[in-house]
Parts: C-alpha cells; structure tokens; sequence
C-alpha cells in the first residue's frame, strides 16, 4: 500500500476558488488528517512526485488542439465552469490551477506503478474523468485516467493483451474516460452514477460504458451499497474470467456524500467508507493491482472522507 502525494498537488487564486464549490486544498487537509491519524507511520507509505506532467505526455492521448485551447483563458473558463476565469492572464491560471493539475496528473501515473509493486495505491489527487482527448470539461483539463493506460503501455509495463478494469464510483458519470476508450475494448468501464445529473446528454459515453449502473437523485447508501456489492463482484468475474487484468484504476469520488450540491446522492460518511472498503477488499482477494483516484467532492466533509478512507486501508495493508 503507498500513498502518493504532493503539496504542489494545492490549488488556489485570488479567492477566485469561492466560485466554485471545488476545494482546491482538499489534498493538504487530508494528508493533514493522515499525519494526525497515522503518526511516523504515514512515512513509510508515502512517495513522493518528481515532476508536472509534460506537454509531450499529454499529446500521447489529448491533440494539439486541446493543449492549444488550454492556454485560452475563456476556454479553460468553460471547463472549470467560473466565467470570472476569462478574465485573467492565462500566466496566472496557469499558476493556480494547469500546473497543480499537471503535478496530481503525474502523481496518478506514479500511483499506478506503485499499485503495480504493492498490489494498492491511492494517489491524493487525480481522477479527471470529465476530460475527452479533444476537450476539457467538468473541472477536468486533461484525462490521467487515460494517460496511466497510455503509459504503461507504451512502455510495456502493460502488454497490449492485457485488460484495464475501470470502476467510477464519482456521483457524475465518467464520460471523459468513455471518449477516450470509446474504440478501445481493452479497457472495462463500471460506472455507478446519478442518472439525472451532467452528463445526461452525452450518449456516446452512455452507450460506451460496459456497466452501466444508474441511481436516482437522493440515492441513499443503503440502496447504493446494495447494488455496489451485487453488481461490481459480477463485474470484475466477468472481465478477469477469460483474460488477464493487468490493473485495476478505481475513481472514488467523495461527491456521493448528502449535502454535496453537485453529486445530489444521500450516503452518510460511513457509507462511503464502506464503499471504499468493499472496493479494496474485492480487488485484494483478486489479486489485482487498483490505483485509487480522488476525483470530485465539493463539501467540507470531502478530505476527511478521503482521509478516512486512506487510513483504514493503510491500517488493512
């Protein structure tokens, strides 16, 4: 088990953040919570990021015109869904948010190679399943889900024979993700997600999805619960009964949470570590490597959720 973090990770500017309900600093409060609970102890699971993610690394699954369109303030201005945005110097943006999103993109491809060594690593970041290869949106620039499987492949880390197994339990649907493996059958997609929230309307990752499993509005962690540990033991038989999975990529949203404005689902903290314990517990007695990814949650609630969660699986490893 290793955790992977960075306080480059921290996102913030000029109190522009109180536009949007993201905690950008969600990351330090809780690895702050994790020194507190695990003591020296955190030390030894820790590791480290080296570097942002390149521009180079990036092109391996997003196109120059997305890079392109990254560097225009009223374009990054529609992803993050803050108009106030376009209105400042891209240098500034670029500072506060492109460049802290490219060391937690990093960090997700670092996580997976630990997940390789270790059998389970959580990167404190990441998760960014709304980018599509051409496009940003939804608070997601560019699409490290993608770039972990792009990587290790390339590579060899990951044959090409081998199967990704995909499992996005963020209240929003992964339809980035789906776009970007929309023609790729290796990669196995299970999403859980309320069905009346963004994205509705895109079909295309709708139809791409290879378990689908929608909830309603107010879902609560009962009903979720029930149907999470019914369905993901099926899935993950189905998908490791012919061929081998060569990772395991698990985007575990806090945003399920009551009182989260964007996910609109009804669980209680508890219920969301049940959620992450079932989770690593199915892929542990598998014996497949899982990187887990934080991706949304927008309450004050969402880094001891992520804090909890992280330290009962440090305790269990």
């Amino acid at each position: 088990m290793k955790v992977i973090y960075n306080p480059r990770y921290n996102m913030g500017l000029m109190g522009l953040e109180k536009f949007h309900p993201f905690d950008g600093k969600k990351f330090q409060r809780a690895w702050a919570l994790l020194e507190k609970e695990l003591g020296s102890d955190l030390t030894s699971f820790h590791v480290d990021v080296d570097r942002p993610l390149s521009d180079d690394e990036l092109l391996s699954v997003h196109t120059s015109q997305h890079l392109q369109m990254m560097q225009q303030p009223s374009e990054l201005a529609k992803a993050f869904e803050v108009r106030e945005v376009a209105l400042l110097p891209y240098a500034m943006i670029n500072l506060g948010f492109l460049t802290p999103m490219r060391w937690a993109g990093r960090g997700s491809i670092i996580a997976a190679r630990q997940a390789l060594q270790h059998g389970f690593a959580v990167n404190l970041g990441g998760g960014f399943h709304h980018a599509k290869p051409e496009r940003a949106e939804g608070f997601c620039l560019f699409s490290d889900i993608a770039l972990i499987v792009a990587e290790l492949r390339s590579d060899g880390t990951l044959t090409n024979d081998q199967r990704v197994a995909y499992i996005d339990l963020d209240a929003h649907l992964g339809n980035g993700v789906a776009h970007c493996f929309v023609s790729d059958s290796r990669l196995f997609h299970f999403d859980m997600f309320n069905e009346s929230i963004y994205p509705t309307s895109d079909k295309v990752a709708i139809e791409r999805v290879d378990c689908p499993i929608p909830v309603p509005i107010g879902c609560e962690g009962s009903q979720y619960l029930e149907l999470l540990r019914s369905q993901l033991p099926r899935f993950l038989d189905s998908v490791t009964q012919t061929k081998d999975v060569g990772l395991v990529i698990y985007n575990a949203g806090t945003d399920v949470i009551a009182g989260d404005d964007l996910g609109l689902m009804s669980l209680t903290e508890r219920d969301v570590l049940e959620r992450d314990q079932f989770v690593y517990q199915e892929t542990r007695q598998r014996h497949l490597p899982t990187v887990m990814l934080l991706s949304g949650g927008y309450t004050e609630a969402s880094h001891r959720l992520i804090a909890n969660s992280v330290a009962w699986m440090c305790k269990a490893a």
